[in-house]
């Protein structure tokens, strides 16, 4: 699991205590509502990841709707604004730490380099040799 940046932190953070500034206004209004009116609706709450649902009369009928082309130009541009914002909520490295691992590889590649050079060259070719030279 990556490890949040602090940037990321501090607007989880933030998100937290607006949520639970919110909550506690809802309750005061809550009950300031239900003590001057005892006969209105009680309110649907929301879940945690549940959206208020709005009324039916909002929504857009179909005659409404926006001719086909402009429904897939509108689709194309929404797909690259959630990229865009998919794009922002990535933890990217720091400089350091792709210095650091880039060293890593290359030190990998030359460890490896170096193994391979001398098994083939000073380890299976002599072998071979002698081997090849046996059946002559």
């Amino acid at each position: 699991m990556a490890k949040k940046s602090k940037t990321q932190r501090a607007r989880a953070s933030a998100r937290r205590a607006k949520r639970k500034e919110l909550q506690e206004q809802e309750a005061l209004a809550a009950e300031d509502s239900s003590s001057a009116n005892t006969t209105e609706e009680p309110e649907q709450k929301k879940g945690l990841f549940k959206k208020a649902e709005k009324p039916a009369e909002s929504k857009p009928k179909a005659s409404e709707k926006k001719p086909a082309k402009k429904q897939e130009k509108a689709k194309k541009n929404g797909f690259f604004s959630e990229v865009r914002a998919e794009m922002k909520r990535v933890t990217w490295p720091t400089r350091q730490d792709v210095i650091r691992w880039s060293g890593v590889v290359v030190g990998a590649l030359v460890f490896f380099g170096v193994y391979v050079f001398i098994l083939d060259n000073w380890i299976v070719t002599p072998l071979l040799l002698a081997i090849s030279s046996l059946g002559a």
